[in-house]
């Protein structure tokens, strides 16, 4: 049955070669970006073509404000600082994710507290918020939410759009609103997917993105900050750009900032790339209809949006019977040429995480041992 995949995948990219995960597609018009740039002298974090793509972005995803950065890790930081995610605070979020995510809250010497995942789509429901919250959480008479299990303060909620598939921000946003927690989105596998019509991230009070080389589309390396709420925006800036108190000349900063801002040249690559992202889109939803047309005659199961959602199928996700199969499809297709990869290995698991406060995660576990990501390049 694994030959079949390998066959199909083949015909699918029309190639007999190393066939990647995701690569990016780049062409001539990123080259003439990158070369205006250069000839401009204008590399760096200060040039047109990052507030360019700020806008680009704002106005794509409706989200009023876009402050571009080196990384979507640095994003998420700031977010969390900016969040007023303090030393020995909580975050919760979910632990199947890239480390990037628990790495950000580290940063802020704060500890993340896991929820589960729903198997269908592979992010935190609502309902699983609601019932963490009445299980663990209580506002106390300093005015903020403490996990009256870790006594700590619950200083935020991180969601993560997990590979592209979005969940219901609003009605976890409502949730929280009641134990006084703000809700910042981890976007970076997210860009063009949509739930009940709006983009991820607009919902939340602060949203992330990533662009890096493996993403829809890429700027070599960078990142974003997405709100609605202008004092944020300004902050966010501010801060990406070490706290430097506007002047000609002179060289003051207000507080403990950071050199995050986007590099000019990494906005210029993303420009070229914007202008392709509904044709890689269109593309990658193509890819995941085959995907999932060949898995319903081989009777491979293959994560699908729900009726509620748009994804972008950033990563097309195959959910196999057990670790054991799991394990053997991941060495047949790599020894074959065709590039397949587990999911994360789920934060709780990892040494350096292992004590953090943590609900039932059989769901988590169950997706861990089943999950392998295969090729989803953008055909053009």
């Amino acid at each position: 049955m694994f030959d079949e995949f390998t066959n199909f995948v083949r015909d699918l990219y029309g190639s007999e070669g190393l066939i990647p995960l995701h690569e990016p597609t780049l062409a001539e018009k990123e080259k003439k970006y990158l070369i205006d740039v250069v000839n401009s002298s204008f590399v760096s974090s200060i040039g047109k073509s990052v507030t360019e793509f700020e806008k680009k972005i704002s106005a794509y995803t409706g989200i009023k404000h876009a402050v571009a950065v080196v990384n979507g890790t640095s994003a998420l930081h700031l977010a969390l600082k900016i969040s007023n995610v303090e030393e020995n605070s909580e975050v919760i979020t979910q632990s199947l994710s890239f480390v990037a995510t628990c790495n950000a809250i580290r940063y802020c010497n704060a500890y993340p507290a896991f929820l589960d995942i729903d198997r269908e789509n592979l992010t935190v429901k609502p309902e699983t918020v609601k019932i963490f919250l009445d299980k663990f959480a209580e506002i106390r008479k300093d005015g903020h939410c403490w996990n009256k299990k870790s006594n700590r303060r619950i200083s935020a909620l991180l969601l993560v759009n997990t590979y592209g598939f979005p969940t219901d921000t609003l009605k976890i946003k409502k949730i929280c609103s009641k134990f006084k927690i703000p809700v910042i989105e981890d976007c970076a596998e997210s860009l063009g997917s949509f739930f009940r019509d709006n983009h991820c991230g607009i919902n939340s009070d602060i949203s992330t993105l990533s662009f890096n080389g493996n993403k829809i589309i890429t700027t070599g390396g960078g990142g974003m900050i997405l709100t609605n709420n202008s004092k944020i925006a300004k902050q966010a800036k501010h801060l990406s750009t070490t706290a430097r108190i506007s002047h000609r000349w002179e060289f003051a900063h207000d507080q403990v900032g950071y050199n995050y801002r986007m590099p000019n040249l990494n906005a210029a690559l993303g420009l070229a790339q914007f202008q392709s992202l509904q044709k890689f889109l269109k593309s990658k939803r193509l890819i995941a209809k085959k995907y999932q047309k060949w898995g319903e005659e081989f009777g491979f199961n293959f994560v699908k949006e729900n009726e509620l959602s748009k994804s972008n199928y950033w990563l097309n996700c195959l959910i196999l019977k057990s670790k054991k199969e799991k394990e053997s499809f991941i060495k047949f297709t790599q020894k074959n040429g065709i590039i397949t990869r587990p999911t994360w290995t789920p934060m709780h698991k990892l040494k350096i995480y292992k004590r953090s406060f943590k609900d039932n995660l059989k769901n988590t576990e169950w997706i861990s041992d089943r999950l392998v990501n295969v090729p989803s390049s953008p055909i053009t």
